[in-house]
C-alpha cells in the first residue's frame, strides 16, 4: 500500500543521498595549473554552493529512438527510451516513469502516454489517429523530475505525418524566406574600446538556416567588419565598437540577393569582455578585458563546469584591464563546458560555452548477409559491438519523405541535450575537423539549466516535481467548494472500482496539494477521489494531469513536399490502405500486468461469499444474521457499524466501509443497497492503517462485476478517467519460412520491416537477428542505437536493396 508517508522517505532519500554521483569538494576546487595562484575563499564559496546545488538538483537526460522519421495517419509509432545521468551518460535507473507526447504544430498534444521504465530503459507505441492532419509534429519525452528544469530540457524530435486520404493542402515549394538574424557578443556584452568576437545565426521564420554575407556599419556608414556564414546559417566575426550608445548595424545579403538590415546589441560604456582562444591541442586561453576605472585592477574568478562537475577553478588579477587564464584541455570533460567569470563581489559577469567532442563511444557495426534481396526473402542481420550494450534496431523503407534520418543517441546525449534550440545535423559537430562550426554553435545557442541566483543564495525551496522512484505519482489538491481556497489537513481517498480493491490516500498540505504513489495503475480507469463527508461536505478534490503543460519556444518549419514526391505519396497511400484492409494479423492489444487478486488489506479476518448463505432482501438482515464480526446499531441518525476487537477487549466504532474499493462514509447509503448485487463481504476486526490514516476496522463489500453495480458515488466525489502506465505491445511481422506462407496471396505492403527495442550485444559474440522483406521493392535503411552500462554510446546505419528477381 502506497501513500504520502512513503513520499517523505523518498524526499529524504533524494536530498540526503543524491540520485547521481556526489561531488567531492576537495577534488572539484583544485585549480592546478589553471592559474598562478590557488582559488581564494570567495571562489571556494561559489564552488561549494554549486556542488550543493548539484546534489539537490541532479540531472537526468532521456533519448527516444523512434522507428521511423515519417508516418502515415493510422500507422503505429514505436519507440525505445534511454535514461541517463546528467553528470555522466551512464544509465540512471532512478525514475520509473517517462512521459511521451506527440505535439501538433500549435504545440497541442494529440497523443500522450506514460511509459514504465525498467533499468533505465522503456518502450512503447502510439497509434496515430486516422484523422490526424498532414504536417510536421514534435515528439517529446521527459520524466517527472525533468519538469523541474523546464521544457527546453526535454527530448524533442520532429517527425512528418501524412494523411493520404485527404487533400494535403501543402506547399509544393518553399516560400521566399523571411530573414531572422541574431547576434551574440562572446561573453555576453559589447564594451566600448574592447574587441569582441560576435557570433551570429541567420534563419528564416520557421527556423531553417540560411546562408548570407554581411557588413557591420557604424553610425556614419563606415565599414567596421565583414562576415559570412560558415555552416548552417552560423558564423562569427571580430568587432571593436568605438563609442558607447552608438547604433551599429549589420547589413545582410542572402543568396537570392535580398538585403536586410539589423541592429547589433547595445554597446556599454563600462564592463567586461571574455574571449576564448583555442590556441593549440593542449590548452585554451581565456582572455578577459575590462573597461572602467573601478574594474581595471579588479580580482576576477573563473569557474568552468560540465554536467554539474567543476573542472576549472581559477583566480586572476586584472592588470591594465586584462588578465589571461590558461586552461589545459585534459581537465575538460567531453561535451559542453561552461565558463563563468565572476567579479570580486561574486557576481557572474560573463559566460562562454566550449564543446569537446566525446571519445567515449564504442564501435558498433551492422551488416546483412546479402546486399540485395527479393520480396518475402529472409534477411539475416549481424551486429557486433566492442562493448556489451543495450540496443534498439529499426528497419524501414527509404523514400523522399524519410530520406533524412532521425537523431542519433551519441550526438543527442553529448551535444543536443545541452544546447538550446534545434540543431541541424548535430552529428556533424562531433568531428574534430568541424571545431570552428561547433564553436559558432556554442556562441549562438548557449544555454544554462540553472540560475546563478538560485545557486548562490541559501534557498532551500524543494523542487515542485519529485522523482518517481517507485512508480507513478498522482498529483492534485483539495479546495473549498465555494471559495476555491486550498484546504490543508484533509484526508483524500482515491480508488478505481474493482473486484480486487486498491485504495490510496493522502493528507493535503498547507497549499492544499496532495501527492499519492500509485505504482500499479495501468491503462485507463475510472478514478474516484473524495474526502470524508463526515468531517465536511464543502471540499472539492482536483486531480492534475501528469503531463507537462509547458512547452519550449520553437517553430516547426512548414511541411514542404520535395520535388518528385508523387511516387512516394502514392506508395504510402497504397501501403496504408492495404495494411488496413489486409492486416498481417489482428492488431496487438496492449498487455497490462496481471492484477493482484489479493486486496490492499491482505487476508481479511472474516470473509463471506454470500451465495453460500441464505440470501436476504436487506443488507441489515445480512449483517445481523451471519456476520458476527460486525455489530449493527440503529440510532437517531441512522445505522452505525461496530467491530469488537478481541485482542484489545474493546469495541471499535465507525470502521472504514468500502464498496468495490470505494469508501462509503454514510452507512445509511450502503445499508440501502441491494444485497443481491453483492458477491463477497470481507471484515478486518482490528485497527487498520491506510497511508497516514488509522481506521477502526474495515468492512469491504464486493459486487459481482466490481463496478459498483449502480451504486451512486457521493455527489461531492470527483469522477474522472485517469490513464496510468501504458501496457506492452509486441511488434508483429509475418514470417515466410514455409512454401505456403511465401506463396500467400495476402498482400504485404509493410514499410517498417523490423523493430526490436530489446536487442542485447556482447563484446565477445556477434548478435544475429532475422526478419523477412515485404512485397515493397526499394531501398531500406537499418538503424541501430546502443548504450553500454559504462555510459558509452554507439550508433550506426546502412542500407540494402529489395529488387525483382532477374
Amino acid at each position: 500500500m502506497a501513500g504520502c508517508h512513503l513520499l517523505f522517505f523518498y524526499w529524504n532519500y533524494l536530498f540526503r543521498r543524491p540520485l547521481v554521483l556526489c561531488f567531492v569538494a576537495a577534488a572539484l576546487w583544485w585549480a592546478g595549473p589553471v592559474a598562478a595562484q590557488s582559488a581564494p575563499d570567495s571562489l571556494e564559496g561559489i564552488g561549494q554552493r554549486f556542488a550543493q546545488y548539484g546534489q539537490r538538483m541532479p540531472l537526468e537526460k532521456i533519448f527516444a529512438h523512434l522507428d521511423r522519421p515519417s508516418y502515415v495517419s493510422g500507422e503505429t509509432m514505436w519507440f525505445k527510451l534511454y535514461v541517463v545521468a546528467g553528470t555522466t551518460p551512464q544509465p540512471l535507473a532512478s525514475s520509473t516513469v517517462a512521459y511521451v507526447e506527440v505535439l501538433n504544430p500549435q504545440q497541442t498534444p494529440v497523443l500522450q502516454a506514460a511509459i514504465a521504465l525498467h533499468d533505465a530503459t522503456g518502450q512503447g507505441s502510439l497509434v496515430l489517429p486516422p484523422e490526424l492532419p498532414s504536417g510536421r509534429y514534435t515528439v517529446r519525452a521527459y520524466t517527472s523530475w525533468m519538469k523541474n528544469f523546464g521544457p527546453e530540457y526535454y527530448f524533442h524530435s520532429t517527425v512528418t505525418i501524412l494523411n493520404t486520404r485527404t487533400p494535403l493542402g501543402l506547399m509544393a515549394s518553399r516560400p521566399a524566406p523571411r530573414l531572422d538574424a541574431q547576434f551574440f557578443p562572446e561573453g555576453g556584452y559589447l564594451v566600448q574600446g574592447l574587441t569582441s568576437k560576435v557570433g551570429f545565426k541567420i534563419t528564416d521564420s520557421s527556423g531553417q538556416s540560411l546562408d548570407a554575407t554581411g557588413t557591420v556599419l557604424d553610425q556614419v556608414g563606415s565599414v567596421m567588419a565583414k562576415f559570412s556564414t560558415l555552416r548552417y546559417g552560423m558564423g562569427s566575426f571580430s568587432f571593436t565598437p568605438t563609442k558607447a550608445g552608438a547604433a551599429y548595424r549589420a547589413v545582410l545579403k542572402l543568396a537570392n540577393q535580398q538585403t536586410v538590415t539589423y541592429n547589433l546589441p547595445a554597446v556599454q560604456e563600462q564592463g567586461y569582455v571574455l574571449r576564448l582562444e583555442d590556441t593549440n591541442t593542449e590548452q585554451l586561453r581565456v582572455v578577459v578585458q575590462a573597461q572602467g576605472e573601478a574594474r581595471t585592477s579588479e580580482k576576477l574568478y573563473l569557474l568552468g563546469h560540465a554536467r554539474h562537475q567543476v573542472t576549472v577553478a581559477a583566480a586572476g588579477q586584472l592588470q591594465n584591464g586584462q588578465t589571461v587564464f590558461s586552461v589545459p584541455k585534459r581537465q575538460l570533460l567531453a561535451g559542453v563546458s561552461h565558463f563563468t567569470l565572476f567579479n570580486s563581489r561574486r557576481q557572474p559577469v560573463c559566460e562562454r560555452l566550449y564543446f569537446r567532442p566525446p571519445s567515449d563511444t564504442f564501435a558498433l557495426s551492422a551488416r546483412t548477409n546479402k546486399p540485395q534481396y527479393t520480396a518475402r526473402e529472409k534477411v539475416t542481420l549481424h551486429l557486433t559491438a566492442t562493448q556489451a550494450a543495450n540496443l534498439s534496431v529499426a528497419v524501414y523503407q527509404l523514400d523522399s519523405l524519410s530520406a533524412q534520418a532521425g537523431p542519433d543517441l551519441t550526438s543527442y546525449l553529448w551535444l543536443s541535450a545541452d544546447v538550446k534550440g534545434r540543431i541541424e545535423n548535430p552529428a556533424y559537430y562531433l568531428k574534430a575537423a568541424n571545431s570552428q562550426a561547433a564553436d559558432n554553435l556554442m556562441l549562438t545557442q548557449g544555454w544554462r539549466r540553472f540560475s546563478w541566483t538560485n545557486v548562490l543564495t541559501d534557498s532551500t525551496t524543494r523542487p515542485v516535481y519529485p522523482p518517481e522512484l517507485h512508480g507513478h505519482l498522482m498529483r492534485g489538491r483539495v479546495v473549498n467548494s465555494s471559495t476555491g481556497a486550498p484546504v490543508a489537513g484533509q484526508m483524500v481517498y482515491l480508488t478505481a472500482p474493482s473486484r480486487f480493491p486498491q485504495l490510496y490516500n493522502a493528507l493535503s498540505q498547507t497549499d492544499g496539494s496532495i501527492l499519492v504513489e500509485v505504482p500499479d495503475w495501468h491503462g485507463a480507469k475510472q478514478l474516484i477521489a473524495q474526502t470524508d463527508t463526515r468531517q465536511s461536505s464543502a471540499h472539492r478534490v482536483e486531480i492534475f494531469s501528469p503531463f507537462s503543460s509547458h512547452f519550449a519556444d520553437s517553430q516547426l518549419a512548414p511541411l514542404v513536399l520535395p520535388a518528385g514526391v508523387a511516387p512516394s505519396l502514392l506508395r504510402r497511400h497504397v501501403q496504408a490502405q492495404v495494411q488496413q484492409q489486409y492486416p498481417p494479423s489482428s492488431p496487438a492489444a496492449y498487455r497490462l500486468p496481471g492484477t493482484d487478486s489479493l486486496p490492499f488489506y491482505g487476508k481479511p479476518t472474516e470473509q463471506y461469499l454470500l451465495d453460500k448463505y441464505t440470501r436476504f432482501k436487506t443488507l441489515e438482515d445480512v449483517m445481523r444474521e451471519y456476520v458476527p464480526g460486525v455489530l449493527v446499531r440503529a440510532r437517531k441518525d441512522g445505522f452505525h457499524f461496530l467491530i469488537p476487537d478481541q485482542k484489545l477487549r474493546t469495541t471499535m466504532e465507525n470502521p472504514l466501509v468500502l464498496l468495490d474499493g470505494m469508501p462509503v462514509f454514510d452507512v445509511n447509503r450502503i445499508m440501502a443497497f441491494d444485497p443481491l448485487k453483492i458477491r463477497q463481504l470481507d471484515v478486518v476486526t482490528s485497527r487498520y492503517v491506510v497511508g497516514p490514516a488509522i481506521h477502526e476496522g474495515l468492512i469491504s463489500y464486493t459486487t459481482y462485476s466490481g463496478d459498483l453495480a449502480g451504486f451512486p458515488p457521493d455527489p461531492q466525489a470527483l469522477l474522472q478517467e485517469y490513464t496510468g502506465l501504458q501496457g506492452q505491445r509486441d511488434f508483429y511481422a509475418p514470417r515466410y519460412d514455409t512454401p505456403a506462407a511465401a506463396k500467400s496471396r495476402l498482400p504485404d505492403f509493410r514499410n517498417l520491416l523490423y523493430w526490436n527495442p530489446q536487442a542485447t550485444a556482447t563484446a565477445a559474440h556477434e548478435l544475429t537477428l532475422s526478419f523477412y522483406t515485404s512485397d515493397q521493392l526499394g531501398s531500406y535503411r537499418v538503424v541501430v542505437q546502443g548504450l553500454s552500462r559504462e555510459g558509452t554510446t554507439g550508433s550506426t546505419s546502412f542500407t540494402f536493396q529489395v529488387k525483382v528477381v532477374q
